[in-house]
Protein backbone atom coordinates (compact mmCIF):
# COMPACT_ATOMS: atom_id res chain seq x y z
CA UNK A 1 0.00 0.00 0.00
CA UNK A 2 2.98 2.32 0.21
CA UNK A 3 4.12 2.15 -3.31
CA UNK A 4 4.24 5.49 -4.10
CA UNK A 5 2.67 4.92 -7.87
CA UNK A 6 -0.74 4.49 -5.62
CA UNK A 7 -0.23 7.85 -4.34
CA UNK A 8 -3.37 10.12 -4.48
CA UNK A 9 -4.10 12.61 -6.97
CA UNK A 10 -5.82 15.55 -6.13
CA UNK A 11 -7.29 16.86 -9.07
CA UNK A 12 -8.78 20.73 -9.21
CA UNK A 13 -12.18 20.97 -9.63
CA UNK A 14 -12.32 18.10 -6.16
CA UNK A 15 -9.84 20.71 -4.33
CA UNK A 16 -11.69 23.80 -5.46
CA UNK A 17 -15.17 21.80 -4.14
CA UNK A 18 -12.93 21.18 -0.63
CA UNK A 19 -12.74 24.86 -0.16
CA UNK A 20 -9.45 25.52 -1.83
CA UNK A 21 -8.82 28.32 -4.56
CA UNK A 22 -6.21 28.84 -7.87
CA UNK A 23 -4.50 30.62 -5.20
CA UNK A 24 -4.24 28.45 -2.91
CA UNK A 25 -3.35 25.59 -4.77
CA UNK A 26 -0.61 27.96 -6.65
CA UNK A 27 0.92 28.81 -3.06
CA UNK A 28 1.06 24.86 -2.32
CA UNK A 29 3.00 24.02 -5.51
CA UNK A 30 5.45 27.02 -5.52
CA UNK A 31 5.91 26.21 -1.95
CA UNK A 32 7.09 22.64 -2.52
CA UNK A 33 4.15 21.24 -1.15
CA UNK A 34 2.41 19.86 -3.86
CA UNK A 35 3.39 18.69 -7.84
CA UNK A 36 1.32 19.74 -10.76
CA UNK A 37 1.49 16.46 -12.96
CA UNK A 38 -0.66 17.18 -15.54
CA UNK A 39 -3.55 20.01 -16.40
CA UNK A 40 -5.66 19.96 -13.40
CA UNK A 41 -3.81 17.43 -11.60
CA UNK A 42 -1.69 17.57 -8.39
CA UNK A 43 0.29 14.83 -6.11
CA UNK A 44 2.36 15.26 -3.38
CA UNK A 45 5.80 15.80 -4.04
CA UNK A 46 6.73 13.23 -1.91
CA UNK A 47 4.99 10.87 -3.71
CA UNK A 48 6.62 12.32 -6.79
CA UNK A 49 10.03 12.20 -5.27
CA UNK A 50 10.02 9.31 -4.59
CA UNK A 51 9.02 7.45 -8.03
CA UNK A 52 11.53 6.63 -11.22
CA UNK A 53 9.83 7.88 -14.70
CA UNK A 54 7.88 4.86 -15.39
CA UNK A 55 6.72 5.30 -12.14
CA UNK A 56 5.25 8.78 -12.55
CA UNK A 57 4.03 7.76 -15.42
CA UNK A 58 1.46 5.70 -13.85
CA UNK A 59 0.65 8.26 -11.66
CA UNK A 60 -0.18 10.81 -14.45
CA UNK A 61 -1.87 7.81 -16.43
CA UNK A 62 -4.23 7.51 -12.78
CA UNK A 63 -4.90 10.88 -13.13
CA UNK A 64 -5.90 10.62 -16.89
CA UNK A 65 -7.97 8.00 -15.92
CA UNK A 66 -9.46 10.01 -12.99
CA UNK A 67 -10.34 13.04 -15.07
CA UNK A 68 -11.66 10.94 -18.13
CA UNK A 69 -15.59 11.58 -18.88
CA UNK A 70 -15.87 7.98 -20.42
CA UNK A 71 -15.23 4.42 -18.68
CA UNK A 72 -11.54 3.94 -20.33
CA UNK A 73 -8.33 0.76 -19.90
CA UNK A 74 -5.12 1.97 -19.44
CA UNK A 75 -3.16 0.47 -22.10
CA UNK A 76 -0.81 -0.49 -24.29
CA UNK A 77 3.35 0.98 -23.11
CA UNK A 78 1.01 3.26 -20.00
CA UNK A 79 0.15 -0.35 -18.62
CA UNK A 80 3.52 -1.60 -18.38
CA UNK A 81 4.50 0.35 -14.91
CA UNK A 82 1.37 -1.73 -13.42
CA UNK A 83 2.63 -5.31 -14.29
CA UNK A 84 6.61 -4.00 -13.21
CA UNK A 85 7.52 -4.60 -17.39
CA UNK A 86 10.55 -2.93 -18.26
CA UNK A 87 10.11 0.50 -20.13
CA UNK A 88 13.75 0.45 -21.89
CA UNK A 89 14.03 2.47 -25.40
CA UNK A 90 10.03 3.70 -24.89
CA UNK A 91 8.89 7.24 -24.73
CA UNK A 92 6.58 7.85 -21.69
CA UNK A 93 5.60 11.37 -23.35
CA UNK A 94 1.85 10.26 -23.92
CA UNK A 95 -0.68 8.26 -21.59
CA UNK A 96 -2.53 5.62 -23.56
CA UNK A 97 -5.58 4.80 -23.05
CA UNK A 98 -8.54 2.54 -24.76
CA UNK A 99 -12.29 3.77 -24.46
CA UNK A 100 -14.29 0.37 -23.40
CA UNK A 101 -17.39 1.54 -25.33
CA UNK A 102 -15.20 0.86 -29.04
CA UNK A 103 -15.70 4.85 -29.42
CA UNK A 104 -12.97 6.09 -31.80
CA UNK A 105 -11.37 9.04 -28.97
CA UNK A 106 -10.55 12.98 -29.39
CA UNK A 107 -7.49 14.00 -29.06
CA UNK A 108 -6.01 15.57 -26.36
CA UNK A 109 -2.71 17.13 -24.99
CA UNK A 110 -1.02 14.23 -23.38
CA UNK A 111 -2.93 11.67 -23.88
CA UNK A 112 -3.44 9.10 -26.95
CA UNK A 113 -6.87 7.66 -26.86
CA UNK A 114 -7.35 4.25 -28.64
CA UNK A 115 -10.30 2.45 -29.59
CA UNK A 116 -10.52 -1.30 -30.02
CA UNK A 117 -12.65 -3.92 -28.89
CA UNK A 118 -12.08 -5.32 -25.36
CA UNK A 119 -12.92 -9.20 -25.19
CA UNK A 120 -13.25 -11.15 -21.35
CA UNK A 121 -9.43 -11.25 -20.18
CA UNK A 122 -8.23 -8.88 -22.39
CA UNK A 123 -8.71 -6.49 -18.74
CA UNK A 124 -7.87 -6.80 -15.14
CA UNK A 125 -8.33 -4.57 -11.85
CA UNK A 126 -4.46 -3.58 -10.59
CA UNK A 127 -4.02 -0.79 -8.41
CA UNK A 128 -7.44 0.39 -8.31
CA UNK A 129 -7.99 0.63 -12.01
CA UNK A 130 -8.66 -0.69 -14.67
CA UNK A 131 -5.52 -1.79 -17.00
CA UNK A 132 -4.94 -4.43 -19.98
CA UNK A 133 -3.85 -7.96 -18.49
CA UNK A 134 -0.04 -8.37 -19.52
CA UNK A 135 -1.10 -10.48 -22.57
CA UNK A 136 -2.74 -7.72 -24.37
CA UNK A 137 -0.40 -5.07 -22.78
CA UNK A 138 2.55 -7.49 -24.68
CA UNK A 139 0.79 -7.46 -27.96
CA UNK A 140 -0.21 -3.62 -28.14
CA UNK A 141 3.18 -2.39 -27.13
CA UNK A 142 4.51 -4.12 -30.23
CA UNK A 143 2.11 -1.74 -32.25
CA UNK A 144 3.63 1.81 -30.64
CA UNK A 145 7.54 0.92 -30.21
CA UNK A 146 10.19 -0.43 -32.25
CA UNK A 147 11.09 -4.41 -32.29
CA UNK A 148 14.06 -4.12 -29.65
CA UNK A 149 12.26 -2.19 -27.43
CA UNK A 150 9.14 -5.21 -27.60
CA UNK A 151 11.56 -7.91 -27.68
CA UNK A 152 12.51 -6.56 -24.05
CA UNK A 153 8.64 -5.85 -23.23
CA UNK A 154 7.59 -9.52 -24.43
CA UNK A 155 10.14 -11.63 -23.23
CA UNK A 156 9.75 -10.04 -19.94
CA UNK A 157 6.14 -10.44 -19.34
CA UNK A 158 6.92 -14.00 -20.56
CA UNK A 159 9.80 -14.61 -17.88
CA UNK A 160 7.78 -13.72 -15.03
CA UNK A 161 5.12 -15.98 -15.55
CA UNK A 162 2.09 -13.17 -16.50
CA UNK A 163 2.29 -14.53 -20.39
CA UNK A 164 2.67 -17.52 -22.52
CA UNK A 165 3.99 -17.55 -26.02
CA UNK A 166 0.61 -19.85 -26.66
CA UNK A 167 -1.82 -17.11 -25.25
CA UNK A 168 -0.01 -14.42 -27.04
CA UNK A 169 -0.15 -16.37 -30.41
CA UNK A 170 -3.95 -16.97 -29.56
CA UNK A 171 -4.95 -13.48 -29.01
CA UNK A 172 -2.81 -12.18 -31.95
CA UNK A 173 -5.10 -14.03 -34.66
CA UNK A 174 -7.84 -11.75 -33.56
CA UNK A 175 -5.96 -9.00 -34.09
CA UNK A 176 -3.71 -9.33 -37.18
CA UNK A 177 -6.07 -6.42 -39.02
CA UNK A 178 -5.59 -3.83 -36.75
CA UNK A 179 -3.20 -0.75 -37.88
CA UNK A 180 0.63 -1.34 -36.97
CA UNK A 181 1.04 -4.97 -36.46
CA UNK A 182 3.14 -5.80 -39.14
CA UNK A 183 5.92 -6.21 -36.43
CA UNK A 184 4.45 -8.22 -33.67
CA UNK A 185 4.85 -11.18 -35.73
CA UNK A 186 8.69 -10.45 -35.60
CA UNK A 187 8.56 -9.69 -32.11
CA UNK A 188 7.29 -13.07 -30.83
CA UNK A 189 9.68 -14.81 -32.94
CA UNK A 190 12.44 -13.07 -31.33
CA UNK A 191 11.16 -13.31 -27.63
CA UNK A 192 12.09 -15.57 -25.29
CA UNK A 193 10.94 -16.66 -21.80
CA UNK A 194 14.61 -18.05 -21.00
CA UNK A 195 16.16 -13.90 -21.55
CA UNK A 196 16.37 -12.74 -17.69
CA UNK A 197 16.92 -9.26 -18.18
CA UNK A 198 16.66 -6.22 -20.72
CA UNK A 199 20.26 -6.47 -21.21
CA UNK A 200 20.17 -10.50 -22.61
CA UNK A 201 17.04 -9.63 -24.74
CA UNK A 202 18.96 -6.62 -26.67
CA UNK A 203 21.74 -9.04 -27.00
CA UNK A 204 19.91 -12.01 -28.75
CA UNK A 205 17.88 -9.02 -30.57
CA UNK A 206 21.57 -7.42 -31.44
CA UNK A 207 22.80 -10.61 -32.96
CA UNK A 208 19.33 -11.02 -35.34
CA UNK A 209 19.67 -7.60 -36.41
CA UNK A 210 23.80 -7.64 -37.59
CA UNK A 211 22.89 -11.41 -39.25
CA UNK A 212 24.84 -13.26 -36.52
CA UNK A 213 24.80 -16.83 -35.85
CA UNK A 214 21.96 -17.27 -33.44
CA UNK A 215 22.51 -18.42 -29.88
CA UNK A 216 20.85 -20.87 -27.24
CA UNK A 217 19.99 -18.61 -24.37
CA UNK A 218 20.96 -20.14 -20.94
CA UNK A 219 22.68 -22.97 -21.83
CA UNK A 220 23.45 -25.45 -19.10
CA UNK A 221 27.15 -26.10 -18.40
CA UNK A 222 28.01 -29.68 -17.28
CA UNK A 223 31.15 -31.52 -15.43
CA UNK A 224 32.69 -34.83 -16.26
CA UNK A 225 30.35 -36.83 -14.79
CA UNK A 226 27.05 -35.03 -16.28
CA UNK A 227 25.93 -32.72 -13.78
CA UNK A 228 24.60 -29.00 -14.26
CA UNK A 229 27.51 -26.74 -12.75
CA UNK A 230 26.51 -23.32 -14.30
CA UNK A 231 24.67 -22.02 -16.97
CA UNK A 232 25.43 -19.24 -19.25
CA UNK A 233 23.48 -16.16 -21.10
CA UNK A 234 24.32 -17.91 -24.82
CA UNK A 235 26.37 -20.22 -26.47
CA UNK A 236 27.29 -21.23 -29.85
CA UNK A 237 28.06 -24.84 -28.70
CA UNK A 238 29.11 -26.03 -32.35
CA UNK A 239 31.39 -23.23 -32.81
CA UNK A 240 33.06 -23.44 -29.07
CA UNK A 241 31.77 -19.81 -28.10
CA UNK A 242 30.07 -18.49 -24.86
CA UNK A 243 28.95 -14.82 -23.94
CA UNK A 244 27.74 -13.76 -21.05
CA UNK A 245 25.88 -10.15 -20.51
CA UNK A 246 27.92 -8.02 -17.32
CA UNK A 247 25.08 -5.87 -16.09
CA UNK A 248 24.78 -4.11 -12.90
CA UNK A 249 21.71 -5.55 -11.94
CA UNK A 250 23.38 -9.36 -12.37
CA UNK A 251 26.62 -8.50 -10.41
CA UNK A 252 24.15 -7.34 -7.38
CA UNK A 253 21.89 -10.19 -7.38
CA UNK A 254 25.71 -12.18 -6.88
CA UNK A 255 26.27 -10.05 -4.11
CA UNK A 256 26.04 -11.77 -0.78
CA UNK A 257 25.63 -10.48 2.63
CA UNK A 258 29.20 -9.72 3.82
CA UNK A 259 30.71 -9.43 0.27
CA UNK A 260 32.22 -6.91 -1.71
CA UNK A 261 31.80 -6.17 -5.50
CA UNK A 262 35.38 -6.87 -5.45
CA UNK A 263 34.57 -10.68 -4.17
CA UNK A 264 31.86 -10.89 -7.06
CA UNK A 265 34.00 -9.75 -9.87
CA UNK A 266 36.79 -12.68 -8.10
CA UNK A 267 33.85 -15.37 -7.94
CA UNK A 268 32.61 -14.70 -11.29
CA UNK A 269 36.13 -14.71 -13.02
CA UNK A 270 36.70 -18.24 -11.35
CA UNK A 271 33.59 -19.12 -12.83
CA UNK A 272 34.12 -18.57 -16.40
CA UNK A 273 37.70 -20.09 -16.32
CA UNK A 274 36.02 -23.64 -14.54
CA UNK A 275 33.83 -23.10 -17.51
CA UNK A 276 36.71 -22.52 -19.81
CA UNK A 277 38.09 -26.00 -18.35
CA UNK A 278 35.21 -28.13 -18.71
CA UNK A 279 34.34 -27.11 -22.27
CA UNK A 280 37.51 -25.74 -24.11
CA UNK A 281 35.03 -22.84 -25.35
CA UNK A 282 36.30 -19.13 -25.52
CA UNK A 283 33.87 -16.24 -23.18
CA UNK A 284 32.86 -13.25 -25.03
CA UNK A 285 31.86 -10.66 -22.40
CA UNK A 286 29.81 -7.57 -23.05
CA UNK A 287 28.40 -4.77 -21.63
CA UNK A 288 25.62 -2.12 -21.64
CA UNK A 289 28.39 0.21 -23.51
CA UNK A 290 28.63 -2.95 -26.30
CA UNK A 291 24.73 -2.52 -26.63
CA UNK A 292 24.96 1.17 -27.69
CA UNK A 293 27.84 0.53 -30.18
CA UNK A 294 25.84 -2.70 -32.22
CA UNK A 295 27.83 -2.71 -35.13
CA UNK A 296 31.30 -2.67 -33.68
CA UNK A 297 30.20 -5.55 -31.09
CA UNK A 298 29.03 -7.50 -33.71
CA UNK A 299 32.48 -7.26 -35.46
CA UNK A 300 33.66 -8.39 -32.21
CA UNK A 301 31.25 -11.52 -31.85
CA UNK A 302 32.47 -12.16 -35.23
CA UNK A 303 35.31 -12.86 -34.86
CA UNK A 304 35.43 -14.97 -31.39
CA UNK A 305 33.11 -16.99 -33.69
CA UNK A 306 35.16 -17.02 -36.47
CA UNK A 307 37.02 -20.51 -36.51
CA UNK A 308 40.79 -20.56 -35.09
CA UNK A 309 43.79 -21.89 -36.82
CA UNK A 310 45.00 -25.27 -35.82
Amino acid sequence: MNDPRRGRVMLRKELLENGFNDKAIAQRVKGGEWVKIRHGAYTDASTWDALDKAGRHALVARAVVAQSRTNVVVSHVSGLPFVDAPTWGISLDLVHITRKDGKAGRSEAGVDQHCGKILDGDAVELDGLTVMAPTRLALETTTVVDVEAAVCVVSHLLHAGTTTMEALRARYELMQHWPETLRTDLVLRLSDRRFESVGESRTYYLCFREGLPMPIPQYEIMDENGRVVARVDFAWPELGVFLEFDGKIKYEALLKEGQRASDVVVAEKERESMICRLTGWRCIRITWADLADPARTAAMIRRALAPRAA
